[in-house]
């Protein structure tokens, strides 16, 4: 008789996985579900949001340009304040910080020159109509030269060149308002991009950074990750490969608190008393002076006699 052909089972192949950054593996039909509705809060320095928002309702406009991802702002929030916290936003743009602090339980107000969202209130950054020490959160997404055309407004700062001092200047002013309003102790998160423009690098990023730090202490700095932008197709990759130079792949996040002057400087020592060691000390020390009077009335005596 013939024997009968084994069928040998092919191992099943795996299911490919891959690790993001926060360090959890995962499947793709597991991205999707995990922004389906709330974030996952960020654990590194290097942010990358597949998309410029989550959930099912809209965060901004993502039609507006230079929109912010409302990632960003969410994991913000979480950080850095609590429900009921005033956060304010004072270049609102599309109105995202707005939409996603309503649904995260904050206050919140947010301006703009020229607004496009219905609760976005026209004003401009480098005067704002709050009291000092008065918010506990300022999220800034501002211009980060004259390359984007955000409002036909003539004051608006993202008409004017990073490579012109001006620009800086009046990004001063707005960084001065966040600080005055700003309560000691609370933070500042500004998102900000570097310019490459026909050959030449302006590192604005640094250049705020610096002017920043002369306000606030800094927390952190984050990179994230540019997506949706119009370089990012395989016709400008090919140029930069080709003419040698690079496209941007990151804006800078830079996290900044405003020191609180009732806490210790950076460096000062502060010591806290433990009293049982306090108490053991007074007793070591009412016995040491009792011992010295008895020895001294037993002298006495002795002396005496």
């Amino acid at each position: 008789m013939a024997k009968k052909k084994t069928k040998v089972k092919k191992p099943m192949l795996p299911v490919l996985k891959d690790m993001p950054l926060d360090g959890f593996p995962y499947q793709v039909s597991e991205v999707k579900e995990r922004y389906e509705e709330k974030p996952m809060l960020e654990a590194t320095t290097l942010w990358d949001f597949p998309k410029q928002s989550y959930g099912k309702r809209p965060k901004g406009n993502n039609k507006y340009p230079g929109v912010t991802p409302a990632f960003i702002v969410w994991n913000l929030v979480q950080r850095y304040t609590q429900p009921g916290d005033l956060v304010v936003d004072p270049m609102a743009g599309s109105g995202t910080t707005i939409d996603v602090c309503k649904e995260e339980g904050r206050q919140v107000i947010g301006y703009d020159i020229a607004p496009t969202h219905p609760e976005v209130i026209q004003n401009d950054a480098r005067n704002i109509p709050l009291e000092d020490n008065s918010v506990d959160m300022v999220f800034i997404d501002s211009p980060y030269s004259d390359n984007v055309k955000y409002s036909d407004h003539p004051d608006c700062i993202g008409k004017i060149s990073c490579e012109d001092d001006r620009f800086f200047e009046e990004l001063e002013k707005v960084a001065k308002e966040a600080h005055r309003i700003l309560k000691p102790g609370k933070v500042l998160g500004w998102l900000i991009g570097d310019q490459w423009v026909k050959r030449k690098f302006t590192p604005v990023g640094f250049k705020l950074y610096q002017l920043l730090s002369i306000y606030f202490d800094t927390v952190d700095v984050v990179c994230v990750v540019r997506r949706g932008q119009t370089s990012n197709t395989g016709l400008w990759y090919n140029r930069a490969r080709r003419f040698n130079f690079y496209l941007r792949g990151f804006k800078y996040l830079l996290v900044m608190r405003k020191p609180d002057s009732s806490k210790p400087e950076k460096g000062e020592k502060t010591r806290s008393v433990k009293w049982t060691n306090y108490e053991r000390g007074k007793t070591k020390e009412r016995k040491l002076k009792e011992s010295k009077v008895k020895n001294t009335a037993n002298a006495t005596r002795v002396a005496e006699g």
